[in-house]
């Protein structure tokens, strides 16, 4: 019930994309200097096992062509705005038994870094600067891709930590959403720490590195 508050909308795109996702080539065609990534590209952003020692998966890195069904769940505000111009959506979740943390990674790619931008305050403002509550306060992440921003927050009756971050990195908006079933499962440093693996991948695959960008890495 009280995880529902934090999960709902990063635990149904998981779900949503468990099992999809093929291997469409983007063609890659951009007048921004970001380059725009393919659909396998998006999944490779996503953090995997290895990316993640310590985490075990709960929902592997899948990526979708965006449709009017992702459009609903990755922008979920009046007229799905913010997913003007994208391509693909993607997500993978995974857990910490140890701390009783949980993270889900959602990734949304654009046509152009210029429709990334116009999206990102659209976002924001309009939903995800909102899930951490009303109560939350504002996360400092540091020099993290083109724009960030972070919120972190407590809920239920303890007061367990949670956390959601929002990063442009050239042609793609990034979130992490993190929370934690006890007190100290989830501090800003491991929130910093996800939200920075996280841009940190995107940014290898938008320079045609190898994504290799880990937790500790």
């Amino acid at each position: 019930m009280v995880m529902r508050k934090w999960w709902g909308t990063a635990t149904a795109a998981a779900l949503l994309l468990t099992g999809c996702g093929g291997g469409a080539e983007a063609d890659n065609a951009s007048d921004d200097k970001a380059a725009v990534l393919s659909e396998d590209e998006v999944r490779d952003v996503l953090p995997d096992d290895e990316a993640m020692p310590d985490w075990k998966q709960s929902a592997r890195p899948t990526a979708v062509a965006m449709n009017d069904l992702y459009r609903r769940e990755a922008c979920p505000i009046k007229g799905n705005a913010g997913c003007e111009e994208s391509r693909f959506f993607g997500a993978s979740t995974f857990r910490h038994d140890e701390t009783a943390a949980y993270v889900s990674f959602l990734i949304v790619a654009y046509d152009s870094e210029a429709a990334a931008e116009k999206a990102y305050d659209v976002l924001w403002d309009g939903y995800y600067g909102k899930k951490a509550g009303p109560e939350a306060k504002t996360l400092e992440l540091g020099p993290l891709g083109d724009e960030r921003d972070a919120r972190f927050g407590t809920y239920g009756f303890d007061g367990e930590p949670g956390a959601v971050t929002q990063a442009r990195v050239g042609t793609t908006l990034l979130w992490t959403e993190a929370a934690s079933a006890g007190k100290g499962g989830v501090d800003e440093d491991i929130v910093r720490d996800l939200a920075t693996v996280l841009a940190d991948r995107s940014r290898q695959a938008q320079n045609g590195d190898a994504v290799s960008a880990s937790l500790g890495g």
